[in-house]
């Protein structure tokens, strides 16, 4: 029972264990590698997306995309929340569908919704990877201070009406580490109330416009 010969407490050494944490400035570094990979992505993506949309220009029109019915309104609204650069008045064709009457105005919205928060979560990403410069805007330290302070609420108000500055709030979310479950359902929550809304505009005020010029 005690052939087993005592180990000496000298066979193992502390300094011979190996070293399977890695020191804060090799996190920093791996931290640093991997935003300078996703900004690398992001304007590739941005770029090549916004000359695809450029060269490609004339056949995005009301026409053709009204035509496809509730994918055409999806493919506006993601096409409009993701082109930063591009005026695309994805707003307005989801206006200009509600009057269509073989078209339900709150289908219209969820789609118009869907596709408008499915853009915006490039925003969200490139908060995370913009993180350091961001705060060179005067409007972002604001509206980072909301997001900070009231979260969800804030990215839903802020989708829930025409506001150019949303973009600042999903980078400011992305920033600050909010979840991105939360911001996907506050955005898709505000963006799809405000779709819903303009499409039953478009639906009774382009019907009544019509009949007071006898159209």
């Amino acid at each position: 029972m005690n052939d087993i010969p005592p180990v000496a407490q000298s066979d193992f050494a502390l300094e011979d264990i190996p070293e399977t944490k890695l020191s804060q400035k090799d996190l920093t570094m791996v931290e640093k590698t991997r935003r300078t990979i996703l900004r690398i992505v992001l304007v590739v993506f941005f770029v090549g997306f916004t000359a695809f949309i450029a060269l490609n220009r004339e056949k995005i029109t009301f026409e053709t995309l009204g035509g496809l019915g509730y994918l055409g309104v999806f493919l506006m609204a993601w096409i409009g929340s993701t082109t930063v650069l591009l005026p695309i008045p994805h707003l307005a064709f989801t206006f200009t569908m509600g009057s269509v009457q073989a078209l339900v105005p709150w289908w219209i919205g969820l789609c118009a919704g869907f596709g408008d928060s499915l853009g915006e979560l490039w925003g969200y990403l490139a908060g995370y990877a913009v993180e350091d410069l961001v705060d060179r805007w005067k409007a972002y330290p604001k509206i980072e201070g909301w997001v900070r302070r009231y979260g969800m609420l804030t990215i839903f108000l802020m989708g829930s009406v025409p506001m150019p500055l949303f973009d600042m709030a999903g980078i400011a979310a992305g920033a600050t580490g909010m979840p991105v479950w939360k911001f996907y359902l506050a955005t898709w929550s505000g963006k799809t109330l405000k779709a819903i809304v303009v499409a039953w505009a478009g639906r009774y005020s382009i019907a009544w416009i019509a009949d007071l010029l006898g159209l």
